[in-house]
């Protein structure tokens, strides 16, 4: 297993540089470099400090990713239900793809959270109902049918302002 090449990917996956990931974990850039090109072994409890950082784990770094069902069951879609807005993740650990796809419903009247800018693009399909997005605090309304896409630079968030509840498959990309 090439350790080093799989902790560059996961840390140009995050956005970081050898020295962000360095000062986070307390260890110096030689070290990471090191580490990158296989020219040394991190100690276990390292290896932890670093993956954490990271956003993994022990489990996740050294499972085959090629061994995944690319299919995911309704029964491991994970749902989030509050003040009327109500997400379904389609796939499971989408936070830690390249791709978050969520399916939103929003009763009259709910919002989003705000999103504050980041890295990505996004794209919504509304499949139900109209809703209004809010980018940089512009208004669009986007109707049943229409889509959207931008780079969240911006904060931004759904509302909806009509009178019957409206459902918005959004794609996220995370890079």
């Amino acid at each position: 297993m090439n350790i080093g090449g799989k902790l560059r990917s996961l840390r140009q996956k995050n956005n970081l540089t050898q020295k962000e990931l360095a000062d986070r974990c307390e260890l110096s850039k030689g070290f990471i470099s090191q580490l990158e090109s296989n020219q040394t072994s991190p100690s276990l409890s390292t290896l932890e400090d670093i993956l954490t950082t990271l956003g993994s784990s022990f489990h996740e770094f050294f499972s085959d990713e090629q061994g995944d069902d690319p299919v995911c069951r309704k029964e491991d879609v994970f749902i989030k239900e509050d003040d009327g807005v109500t997400i379904h993740w389609l796939i499971p650990n989408a936070q830690k793809k390249d791709i978050e796809p969520i399916l939103v419903t929003l009763q009259p009247g709910a919002k989003t959270e705000t999103d504050l800018p980041h890295m990505g693009e996004e794209f919504g399909y509304v499949l139900s109902g109209a809703v209004t997005l809010e980018l940089g605090g512009k208004n669009c309304r986007v109707r049943k049918g229409d889509s959207f896409s931008f780079k969240p630079s911006q904060q931004h968030d759904l509302k909806n302002t009509g009178k019957t509840p409206a459902t918005v498959l959004w794609v996220c990309t995370n890079f």
